[in-house]
């Protein structure tokens, strides 16, 4: 009786940023809110902040030269080539909690944070 092997296939992509179906579903709610409608998200690290850098998303119209473009769900993620090195395993996602709501970042890079938990060192 011969038996074959099935590959185990992944129905999710991996990609060096990843959001969760959570933080996609907000971000494309909030976008639909805008006037004109972005046509994406970038998501960055930026200098500053008690511990040397923090994070930054704001909504693209398009790519820029150095960026890298990921199809998150539906959503167009832009991030430039220097935040990819400090944003390679990254996980975003959006919670909401009794102190509030916003997005949170999970990075396996980080070494430290600060005290009030919105920058970070590698």
């Amino acid at each position: 009786m011969a038996t074959t092997t099935v590959p185990n296939v992944e129905t999710t992509k991996k990609y060096p940023v990843q959001l969760t179906p959570t933080a996609v579903a907000k971000v494309k709610e909030i976008m639909a809110q805008q006037n004109p409608v972005p046509a994406g998200l970038r998501v960055g690290v930026v200098g500053g902040g008690c511990s040397g850098f923090s994070y930054s998303m704001a909504f693209e119209n398009g790519a820029g030269m150095m960026d890298k473009v990921f199809d998150i769900d539906g959503l167009k993620v832009y991030v430039d080539a220097t935040s990819m090195m400090y944003l390679q395993g990254c996980n975003i996602d959006y919670v909401e909690t009794l102190e509030g709501a916003g997005f949170k970042f999970e990075n396996p890079n980080v070494k430290s944070t600060c005290g009030c938990g919105s920058s970070f060192s590698v």
